[in-house]
């Protein structure tokens, strides 16, 4: 799919500097770049929500009592 996307001159100057140097295009070095930055994005949830319980010392087996003796 193609997209319109506005980029300064001085970092389309440094990405094509980056692409002739890698011997690529300056397209892919951008979808590239959106790849990482949605990989690194996603694991930053994960990281965010594998940490919802850090800051509670909550013992495993007493929250779970607690909560099916509410049923």
């Amino acid at each position: 799919m193609r997209t319109l996307v506005d980029i300064g001159d001085a970092d389309i100057e440094e990405l094509d500097r980056i692409a002739q140097t890698e011997n690529v295009s300056r397209a892919s070095l951008i979808r590239n770049a959106v790849r990482d930055y949605l990989g690194k994005n996603a694991k930053q949830k994960q990281i965010v929500a594998f940490g919802l319980w850090a800051e509670g010392a909550v013992d495993g087996l007493e929250f779970q009592q607690k909560i099916r003796s509410e049923w």
